[in-house]
């Protein structure tokens, strides 16, 4: 049994790598689409499993998407060496996962710390009004911030409602995505862009109408559903938050711990060193790390001084962290070889997608660029996919900025727009998710949040690009 295991193991190696010989290097044009199985197997895992075996995910989903890491990363360094699965390895690790996850734990631990005081009523009009904060917001503090901050007054707030789940889901779409499009701090992808050498202010100049067009239209929506189905409950249940006399902030000196936050992450941005560590491969420099410490001692310090009770208030637990850093830590490892097929373009086994997106004379089309920015940042990460399309358009910022403004606009808003299109689109999703889930909200299944997203974004979607990108 074990000699036909080896033979089949043998069989299927060309399979998965079509020339052995040019395996030195992770050539994305010379990878099987079958490279891609692994990832596609935790996407489906994370849309189906919930559904399917609910107690078995809730209890095990780190080790099946541990599982489907090293249904990649053995497969690979039997294929191409451990050396080079070693250097990819760090190179998720180093230069996107742990960056990553250091900024949305400090961000979360943050914004856990800070409890909203009083109870607000959910009524259409306050709702809507939170929303339209968290929007602002989301600009200023990150999606992430904004969703840690605001998510849990609007779940108290509407805790007495029968129907409460469309709140969070609209939440998601507004304050965790389309709100985190008018600057670097918003949203990763922006972050990536303004390290490229796109200018801090050149997003909200250039995609701010489309900004305000898809907030409005969402909030615009939102009011008639919230409307209808508060109308449809008649008398509501008794408020099981008891009312205080006025509205306050408890642990209000995370707000300044906050102000580090983005103070470390414009700093990256802005300091530029020659001091570099080569790590396994992978270039680390010194702005990064400094901004990596200091966010590590922000998020010690901010549990430190939060007093107890504002972390009792808000229910404060890190089990919606711990999820999005085990799912995301599987999908930063099995999207490494989906990116560097992407990135061989048109020789690449994606090359369809690549030249989708360029007209018959050769100019980038700011529509098509749009969509497939969006159509794989709704499920993969959208940072990689916006480098991916920034790239594809070209890479120069100076030329993105000025003479193919619509390109990298059209790039800017599918990444970041459409990042609300699943849960997995985005990381504040998922968080959003697992806390109002904590609190009691049946949340969409992976599929029923699509159906939302799809009847209520992809119309949007499509006003704006005869809008804006035509």
């Amino acid at each position: 049994m074990k000699n036909v295991s080896r033979r089949l193991a043998l069989l299927a190696l060309p399979l998965l790598s079509p020339a052995l010989a040019h395996a030195a290097g992770l050539d994305g044009a010379r990878l099987s689409p079958l490279w891609g199985v692994p990832f596609a197997g935790l996407l489906l895992s994370i849309a189906l499993m919930p559904l399917l075996a609910p107690s078995f995910w809730h209890h095990h989903f780190g080790k099946v998407a541990a599982a489907w890491a090293l249904a990649f990363l053995l497969p690979f360094a039997a294929v191409f060496g451990p050396a080079l699965a070693g250097t990819q390895l760090a190179h998720a690790l180093l230069a996107e996962y742990i960056p990553f996850i250091i900024l949305l734990t400090a961000l979360f631990a943050v914004a856990g710390g800070i409890h909203i005081r009083g109870n607000l009523h959910g009524a259409p009009g306050l709702n809507v009004a939170i929303l339209a904060i968290g929007a602002v917001l989301a600009s200023l503090m990150g999606t992430t911030g904004a969703s840690m901050l605001l998510i849990r007054p609007l779940i108290r707030a509407n805790d007495n409602r029968v129907h409460k789940a469309h709140v969070v889901v609209f939440f998601i779409f507004i304050v965790s995505n389309v709100g985190g499009s008018l600057t670097p701090l918003g949203d990763p992808p922006l972050f990536l862009g303004f390290l490229k050498g796109v200018e801090f202010f050149w997003t909200a100049r250039n995609i701010l109408p489309d900004t305000l067009f898809v907030t409005g239209a969402l909030l615009a929506m939102f009011w008639v559903i919230d409307r209808h189905y508060y109308r449809k409950e008649g008398v509501l249940p008794v408020d099981p938050t008891p009312d205080t006399p006025r509205i306050g902030f408890d642990g209000a000196i995370n707000f300044w711990l906050l102000a580090a936050v983005i103070a470390l992450v414009l700093m990256s941005g802005t300091w530029k060193s020659d001091v570099v560590f080569d790590i396994y491969g992978t270039p680390v420099g010194l702005p990064g790390l400094v901004r990596d410490a200091g966010l590590v001692a922000i998020t010690l310090l901010s549990l430190k001084i939060t007093p107890a009770a504002v972390h009792a208030d808000n229910q404060f637990s890190w089990g919606p962290m711990a999820e999005v850093a085990k799912l995301f830590a599987g999908i930063f490892l099995t999207i490494v070889p989906v990116i560097a097929m992407l990135k061989a373009g048109t020789q690449g086994p994606f090359g369809a997608v690549v030249a989708a997106v360029t007209r018959p004379d050769g100019q980038p089309d700011p529509a098509m660029y749009f969509w497939a920015t969006g159509a794989l940042s709704s499920f993969l990460d959208n940072a990689p996919t916006y480098l991916v399309f920034f790239n594809t358009a070209g890479g120069d910022p100076a030329a993105l900025m000025t003479t193919y403004a619509s390109t990298l606009a059209a790039i800017s808003a599918g990444a970041v727009f459409m990042g609300a299109n699943s849960y997995i689109g985005n990381a504040p999703n998922l968080m959003v998710k697992a806390i109002a889930e904590d609190r009691g909200v049946r949340m969409p299944s992976f599929f029923g949040y699509m159906a939302w997203s799809g009847a209520c974004l992809i119309p949007l979607f499509i006003a704006v690009t005869f809008l804006f990108f035509r």
